[in-house]
């Protein structure tokens, strides 16, 4: 397990539109998908890896965080 800290912002690819106003603060891939964490840490997008489109976004409730 490998856990790194940087104070850079994540490397998304530029094939990947993010929202509006929205900035990349984690990022995580899998074999299908995406994952980009936006809005401190309040939304995650899933991207297809393929085509780049917006699959979903989950809300994250931190409220008891």
């Amino acid at each position: 397990l490998v856990i790194r800290f940087s104070s850079k912002p994540p490397v998304v690819p530029d094939s990947l539109t993010l929202p509006d106003g929205a900035t990349a603060e984690a990022f995580t891939l899998t074999p299908t998908w995406y994952g980009v964490v936006v809005d401190g840490g309040t939304r995650l997008l899933i991207f297809d890896r393929d085509s780049g489109e917006l699959r979903q976004t989950v809300t994250i409730d931190t409220a008891d965080c």
